[in-house]
């Protein structure tokens, strides 16, 4: 056993396994490595990802949790890069980014072209889906509920401190009927003391990004595609992102500002909704 830097994965990874003893032993931490002649810290710095496992480690924890090969090799293939400074991960492996959200201190979004997942409507969640084309129909109400389920850190008494950049254009976006996006703007406008409108004529080079801020680990910034999710440790990638997020908060509306623009799209619907300028979907 190696004790290095966590990352987001290995804290994920960590806790997988610190709830795997919990529901398949009746052991505590300290009796685990008393069993397995380990140190007790050791139990605790693997279980919070602070020390990267051996692959007899592994074999070890998992047996005790009555795991077999199988269950081995799937997690060891997840582990191996568990600690790495650049992380990807497919698409619809969503336990990472749950358990990295869930954990973080702060938060800090841009989307360009879309509302962010913590702030959507079930509605427009579902719309989103379905004009995406790739997400299976019987995946599709599974995928909502869990994003409304993430949703609740936000109503949490601990909840970390949020920042959303939304760029204009994404208000603009035809997502569902007219009935999705006035709800949509209606969340909007209530969550507006952690939303910042970036206005449509102002250019961002960005395809959008997440930064994770921590009390006692290093922050991690997040991107994703339709086909990766990527977990981003690297200094110098962080100070890029802090670099993008400085740039956010120069050309952003201010609280009041932002909360304006978004009552302008709460007004009647325009004849035509790709006019310049607000007006309902």
């Amino acid at each position: 056993m190696s004790v290095i830097t966590s990352t987001a994965c290995s804290r994920a990874l960590g806790d997988e396994l610190r709830r795997l003893r919990e529901t398949c032993t009746d052991l505590g931490g300290v009796h685990l490595a008393l069993r397995l002649g380990w140190h007790p810290s050791k139990v605790t710095n693997i279980e919070k990802g602070k020390a990267r496992a051996s692959e007899i480690d592994l074999v070890q924890y998992l047996t005790m949790c009555g795991k077999d090969i199988d269950f081995f090799e799937d997690f060891r293939r997840r582990y191996q890069t568990a600690f790495d400074e650049y992380i990807v991960q497919v698409s619809d492996n969503l336990r990472t980014v749950v358990f990295a959200e869930s954990t973080a201190k702060m938060i800090t979004s841009y989307t360009p072209l879309g509302v962010p997942g913590l702030v959507q409507t079930p509605e427009y969640a579902d719309a989103l889906y379905r004009l995406g084309g790739f997400v299976p129909e019987e995946r599709i109400a599974v995928l909502v509920e869990l994003r409304a389920a993430r949703q609740t850190l936000l109503r949490r008494r601990n909840r970390p401190d949020c920042l959303f950049y939304v760029h204009e254009l994404a208000l603009r976006q035809q997502v569902g009927d007219a009935q999705v996006m006035e709800d949509q703007y209606a969340r909007l406008l209530f969550e507006t003391h952690v939303i910042r409108i970036v206005p449509a004529d102002i250019v961002v080079p960005s395809f959008g990004c997440v930064l994770w801020e921590y009390e006692k680990s290093m922050p991690v910034a997040f991107g994703e595609t339709d086909l990766t999710k990527v977990f981003v440790q690297d200094p110098a990638a962080i100070v890029r992102t802090r670099l993008l997020f400085d740039r956010l908060a120069e050309v952003a509306l201010d609280a009041e500002q932002s909360r304006r623009k978004l009552a302008e799209y709460v007004s009647p619907p325009r004849e035509d909704f790709h006019d310049a300028g607000p007006h309902l979907a």
